[in-house]
């Protein structure tokens, strides 16, 4: 997997083009608060839309997050990535 050493929001624009391997660094940046605080809801989003274009280890990562979520931060993310997907 390559690294990129851009902000968050060129990620976010580069997301946009459906690239499985940046939606999972998305996913990473949010889960582990590199850029920032943590945020599971954005990071579940963004591993599952990797894990939706194919990504094994996003499935991987999403599940692990899924453990630790409640309920309701599960449908956020879940919301949020289809509204992604309804989008782009």
């Amino acid at each position: 997997m390559a690294r990129f050493e851009i902000n968050e929001a060129n990620f976010a624009d580069m997301a946009a083009t459906g690239n499985a391997e940046i939606m999972f660094e998305l996913g990473l940046i949010y889960s582990t608060g590199r850029d920032g605080e943590a945020d599971i809801v954005a990071a579940h989003k963004w591993f599952n839309l990797s894990a939706h274009r194919g990504n094994e280890l996003a499935k991987e990562r999403r599940e692990e997050l899924a453990y630790v979520m409640d309920k309701t931060q599960i449908v956020e993310a879940q919301r949020a990535a289809r509204e992604w997907i309804t989008t782009h």
